[in-house]
């Protein structure tokens, strides 16, 4: 093997990721010890109205990271691959990589959607607005998940949103991640396999998309294709810290020719296109039938695209009038977050596609976490017997962070 493809893992509070690489089933099951909520409840599972209850909060607060240098660490990496950095614990979330990118299932009831519309445009505008809720969760999601080990698996199944999933660390040079879910009542299959490529610029961590997800609408006969957009964390050395997605995504129907775009747009000079996603969906003749646009952290409408255009024309000349001369001072330092602009404006005639779901009163204090990322580290009663050993929930370095531990 070579240099290129050498990966090293977080250095933990208890050792580093690469010491986990022999543990024993054992190991992984005494992590059990730290999680407190499984004594809880007699050891049964809440539920309401016969559907179970997720939590909502972590055991403890994240981490302070304002006193680790991360200059000291990266300021010889400067266009290096990160997979090759050593990286303090404090910067990472209690998480595996194979749950990251479980939350891909946060809103399966767009998915649910599409398998129930007739039309193939409505279904692409599902699909399109699923991948974009995709990436939805990572607004803010500024700590590092954990490296998966080698053969490390994942599994879930969610009987209140219909899916099961499994994901498993298939390779360790290069890391591969692979997930497979599918629905409860065989409506659809989502799988994909992700190679997450990180750089390192100055100020600033690229995320590069590697790898292809593919979801399958059984009853239609459908298969749609598409890759993530780049993700960059602003201000890794100086400042605060700030997300922002960008790149072209095209979602292709393999069976009708039907083709979504969208584009993520980045910020620009004064961040007017700040989070701003806007495409559209043309048919395998090119003929375009709707745009899609809106913001990754907020909503996405759908609407006609003469009534699109019309609404851009009048925007733009609103937009000639104002005072736009301001001269934006160069800061050496930091690459400042834009002021948030106001939310997207509706183009009248526009059909709600997504909106995201607000985040638990606690999140700032946990890692800035969804409802649905609050819950994927969660144990139950009897789960050393239902799911493999292999499991990251059984991982004693997660198990530890979560509970506060280091």
């Amino acid at each position: 093997m070579n240099n290129e493809d050498e990966f090293y893992d977080a250095v933990t509070g208890l050792d580093s990721d690469e010491s986990y690489e022999g543990v024993s089933e054992a190991s992984f099951k005494d992590a059990l010890v730290f999680d407190s909520s499984s004594q809880k409840n007699n050891g049964s599972v809440p539920q309401e109205n016969g559907i179970k209850k997720h939590r909502t909060s972590l055991p403890a607060a994240m981490f302070s990271r304002n006193t680790i240098s991360v200059w000291s660490i990266l300021k010889k990496c400067i266009g290096l691959e990160l997979s090759k950095i050593t990286m303090p614990i404090a910067f990472n979330e209690p998480l595996s990589f194979l749950q990251r990118i479980t939350e891909y299932m946060e809103h399966t009831y767009l998915i649910n959607r599409a398998c129930a519309l007739p039309d193939s445009i409505e279904r692409m505008q599902a699909v399109a607005a699923f991948a974009v809720s995709a990436v939805a969760s990572q607004w803010d999601r500024t700590g590092k998940p954990f490296n998966p080990l080698l053969g490390e698996t994942y599994e879930l199944t969610r009987e209140d949103q219909g899916f099961r999933l499994v994901s498993e660390q298939v390779s360790h040079h290069p890391p591969v991640s692979a997930f497979h879910a599918e629905s409860l009542v065989g409506d659809f299959v989502f799988h994909g396999s992700i190679y997450p490529k990180l750089k390192f610029w100055g100020k600033s961590v690229e995320a590069e998309p590697k790898g292809t997800i593919t979801l399958e609408l059984l009853k239609h006969n459908e298969a749609y294709t598409w890759s993530n957009p780049y993700c960059c964390v602003h201000n890794i050395i100086l400042g605060k810290l700030w997300i922002e997605q960008y790149g072209t995504v095209e979602i292709v129907n393999h069976s009708t020719g039907d083709k979504c775009v969208l584009n993520f747009k980045p910020c620009g000079m004064f961040g007017k296109e700040l989070h701003k996603v806007e495409g559209y969906i043309q048919d395998k003749s090119k003929k375009k039938h709707c745009v899609i646009y809106g913001k990754w952290t907020e909503c996405m409408w759908s609407v006609d695209p003469q009534a699109y255009e019309a609404h851009k024309k009048s925007e733009k000349r609103g937009d000639n009038k104002k005072h736009k001369s301001e001269d934006q001072e160069e800061n050496d330092d930091a690459d400042d977050m834009p002021d948030a602009q106001e939310t997207v404006c509706v183009v009248p005639g526009s059909t709600l596609l997504w909106r995201i779901d607000s985040r638990p009163a606690l999140s700032t204090q946990m890692y800035n976490f969804t409802n649905f990322a609050m819950s994927l580290n969660e144990m139950e009663p009897g789960m050393e017997g239902r799911v493999a050993p292999t499991d990251c929930r059984f991982r004693p370095d997660i198990r530890a962070m979560e509970n506060g531990l280091m």
